[in-house]
């Protein structure tokens, strides 16, 4: 038996497309862990609800006037915005807002737990869609994930469950579908402008569900001043956070699909504690553990049997 040569060079293409792929998840999980520091302090003094649209209209104010700039005003106006924004506020906007409302319900490391199942809904959908076929190395590698993401959580005990977990799990879900749709409904745009036509529709729905809770007096508006520490805190939590964190990720769900880019998700509670280290919190094996687990989770998973010809 011997290997087949590669004339066209696919071979090396996707093998160049997995590697920048999983770069690209690298980057978007590391930029993503710089939010929770920043919402950490932020919540201290925010409305979930009323920091979260705060954040959409960050987000969106930096990214439109980006995409217009890079490809130019006529790709912007021309974009689908009203399938962009419908996608974008079902998904994005109610993911982020009810994973806040899950983490006031339970606490951090529940929510964590939770979101560390990502790869499983990412999976669910792509083999529904016929976008994947099941294969063992995937199967174990998917294992590897979630047990990885549960062991990088650290040891602290796990919050009471209950709608808490249903309400994370619903967040969970919301947000591999809209990564998932986002890269099949907007094949002709660039990841930034899939990101910013869905985050731009995140922004409304936010923006919406904060003016009609404020109303019904069951949101309230920042009474303190916003000084130059919270501003920057919000750029963070905002921009990098979620911004350039999103951009790479879309980039990296159009290379890798939703479920493998999800791995790299369970892999950003050591980014977390490497931030928090800087701040004086000590190294914590377990979460390294889990992080090493991730990663050869991510390996298996996208290991492929080589051609063979006789």
């Amino acid at each position: 038996m011997a290997y087949s040569y590669d004339p066209d060079g696919a071979i090396f293409a996707a093998r160049r497309q997995i590697v920048t792929g999983n770069a690209l998840g690298i980057a978007a999980a590391s930029t993503w862990a710089l939010a929770f520091p920043a919402a950490e302090i932020l919540l201290q003094d925010w409305d979930p609800l009323t920091l979260n649209a705060v954040r959409f209209v960050l987000v969106t104010a930096f990214l439109v006037p980006l995409w217009a700039l890079i490809e130019g005003p006529r790709v912007v106006l021309n974009a689908r915005w009203g399938h962009g924004a419908l996608l974008g506020g079902l998904t994005f906007g109610a993911g982020s807002y009810l994973l806040l409302v899950a983490q006031q319900l339970t606490d951090a490391v529940t929510v964590a737990i939770l979101v560390a199942t990502m790869p499983i809904a990412g999976a669910v959908i792509e083999l529904v869609a016929r976008t994947r076929r099941l294969r063992l190395t995937f199967v174990i590698g998917l294992a590897l994930s979630v047990i990885g993401g549960v062991v990088a959580t650290g040891s602290a005990t796990v919050g009471n469950l209950g709608m808490g977990a249903l309400v994370a799990m619903a967040s969970v879900v919301l947000f591999a579908l809209g990564s998932h749709y986002s890269v099949r409904d907007f094949p002709h745009l660039s990841p930034l402008g899939r990101t910013t036509i869905t985050l731009a529709g995140g922004c409304i729905a936010t923006v919406v569900a904060l003016l009609v809770s404020h109303r019904l007096g069951m949101a309230q508006f920042p009474s303190h001043r916003i000084d130059a520490a919270q501003m920057g805190l919000l750029v963070v939590f905002g921009i990098a956070g979620m911004a350039l964190s999103q951009v790479m990720w879309i980039a990296t769900v159009g290379k890798l699909g939703v479920a493998v880019a999800s791995f790299h998700i369970n892999i950003v509670p050591f980014y977390v504690m490497l931030l928090m280290m800087m701040l004086g919190e000590s190294w914590n094996w377990q979460r390294a553990l889990g992080a090493a687990v991730v990663i050869a989770g991510v390996v298996l998973a996208q290991k492929r049997r080589r051609q063979q010809v006789p």
